[in-house]
């Protein structure tokens, strides 16, 4: 098959949809499909494009078998507000057509949102070539943006967001979701349910494995022989470190418990201020690692965390939420309690869910697993395993070659 991956993210993108999306392109060449993906200039998450790209409007490359075509985007800032949000997607409409245009005509359009407005790209190039459209959504921009205060319920942005989002679902050959929850969401929305299949997102699991504990991570941050409590990854609207911060700060008599928060740059000066203020000396804040060296942080830890605010969308999967079970550490998830976040967490065993934004109790199940090495050990282990069952980057490869496949047959 000839298959475009019409993507915001890539590599070399270290967190996010990126990492998922680049191992999905080398996953269809490694079996024979030709495919080329059509995303931005690499700049998440600081919003600030990288070294190397700056200054361009398109960029061709070619990465393990994948023709990797970027265009302009315009970043302003590594908080965008809604107009700086507008200008970026805006930008990126209409930079990428061009690069859309630039290259074999494909079978299979596959376009993952958000943003929701790259629909309209991948909707006109995909009535233009002839293409069949696979929509994948991590996320319901309206209801996210409602839900983290971006927009108001009844105002006229709103109002186009959802406008887009039926459009897109209308002309999409398939709806790809990553979790069942969204499958009643978009039913709700009017979209028949045999159009929509669930998906999980996955991990590579001979990358993201079980590995030793006490390595050269451990060693170049002083962690040795510390019961180490890591958070890595975005530090946006949906998060809320903080609670993280006031955890660490009430713990600070447990000498041995260390904590370590991983992400961009502006974002860990601001949570800095944080630690100074609430004088959590046991807090060390870091960039992010690189995508080689995931495994070994990850390895470092004794109990990963996945924090939320309360007003998450409910039907969001965090993708680190499978990348630390397949990790073999056990999770603390600070995530509201409904929703699938919570779900997963709690049906793989592999992990404490507790309530949002409640440092009291994020410290207690800290503390409860500090003092419990064995169940430490045991929600580890049934983690791995669940991530073995249900995350596997072969499974999902699977189910799209599958997917993919029968709609090509439908139109023979």
């Amino acid at each position: 098959m000839r298959i475009l991956i019409y993507s915001y993210n890539y590599h070399p993108e270290p967190i996010g949809i990126a990492p998922l999306m680049t191992e999905l392109a080398e996953g269809f060449v490694k079996r024979g499909h030709q495919v080329r993906v059509v995303t931005g200039m690499p700049n998440y998450p600081e919003r600030k494009v990288y070294d190397g790209y700056q200054g361009k409007f398109f960029l061709t490359e070619e990465k393990n078998g994948v023709t990797v075509q970027r265009s302009y985007i315009h970043v302003r800032g590594s908080k965008p507000g809604l107009l700086d949000r507008i200008l970026l997607d805006g930008s990126f409409i209409l930079s990428s057509l061009w690069q859309a245009f630039n290259g074999w005509k494909p079978d299979i359009i596959f376009a993952t949102t958000p943003p929701i407005l790259i629909s309209l790209p991948v909707t006109f190039y995909g009535l233009f070539s002839n293409s069949f459209v696979v929509l994948n959504i991590q996320d319901i921009v309206s209801e996210a943006a409602v839900r983290v205060g971006l927009v108001k319920k009844g105002s006229w942005i709103l109002s186009i967001a959802q406008a887009v989002e039926k459009l897109a679902y209308f002309k999409a050959a398939k709806i790809s979701v990553i979790a069942e929850d969204f499958v009643t969401k978009l039913v709700e929305q009017g979209v028949k349910k045999n159009r929509i299949v669930c998906i999980p997102n996955w991990v590579d699991l001979n990358f993201i494995r079980p590995l030793e504990k006490n390595n050269s991570f451990r060693e170049e941050h002083n962690l040795k022989d510390k019961f180490v409590v890591i958070y890595s990854g975005n530090i946006a609207l949906t998060q809320g470190l903080e609670t993280v911060v006031k955890a660490a700060a009430s713990l600070k008599e447990k000498s041995q418990i260390a904590f370590v928060i991983l992400g961009e740059e502006k974002a860990r000066q601001k949570l800095q201020e944080c630690c100074d203020s609430y004088e959590a000396d046991n807090v060390t804040l870091l960039p992010l690692v690189p995508r080689e060296k995931l495994p070994e942080m990850l390895a470092a830890a004794d109990v990963g965390l996945v924090i939320q605010k309360k007003t998450v969308t409910a039907f969001n999967l965090p993708s680190k939420i499978p990348v630390i079970l397949a990790s073999g550490r056990p999770i603390i998830a600070s995530v509201p309690d409904t929703g699938t976040a919570m779900k997963v967490v709690k049906e793989s065993n592999g992990g404490i869910v507790v309530t949002p934004e409640d440092s009291q109790v994020l410290a207690e199940a800290i503390l409860e697993l500090y003092e419990n090495p064995e169940k430490l050990e045991q929600l580890g282990q049934q983690g791995r395993k669940y991530a073995e069952e249900n995350f596997g980057s072969k499974s999902a490869l699977d189910s799209y070659e599958a997917l993919f496949s029968e709609i090509l047959e439908s139109r023979k």
